[in-house]
């Protein structure tokens, strides 16, 4: 499976902005899809992760309330609505596929990347 990200850019704070995850190769069907970014200087972290029937989700505390992660029925794309953004949450955000739903928060775990977008909210 080859995935891809997109739809980050340049928003002031308070804005929104939508990331969008999609299969170039293979399909995300069957797949747990999480989302991480990285910010200069710091480690990737967990955003946002939903499992493969689109029922359950789950949040990083620092982003809960106001991002929403969700999927298309085809199962063909994964949506990060990113709302009441923070300079803080500037960061290049990646989407990942993971084998398992109980391991969506393990970056290890892993097993499909997509090459990252970045997000940059201005003060």
């Amino acid at each position: 499976v080859q995935l891809q990200a997109s739809g980050g850019g340049l928003v002031q704070a308070g804005g929104s902005l939508r990331l969008s995850c999609t299969a170039s190769e293979g399909t995300l069907s069957n797949w747990p899809v999480g989302w991480f970014r990285q910010a200069p200087g710091k480690e990737r972290e967990f955003v946002a992760a939903i499992d493969e029937n689109g029922v359950l989700t789950i949040y990083a505390d620092s982003v809960w309330g106001r991002f929403t992660i969700s999927r298309d029925n085809g199962n063909i794309m994964v949506y990060l609505q990113m709302s009441n953004l923070k300079p803080e949450d500037t960061a290049i955000y990646y989407c990942g596929a993971v084998p398992s739903w109980r391991l969506v928060k393990v970056f290890s775990k892993y097993r499909h990347w997509g090459q990252g977008t970045l997000v940059t909210v201005s003060s």
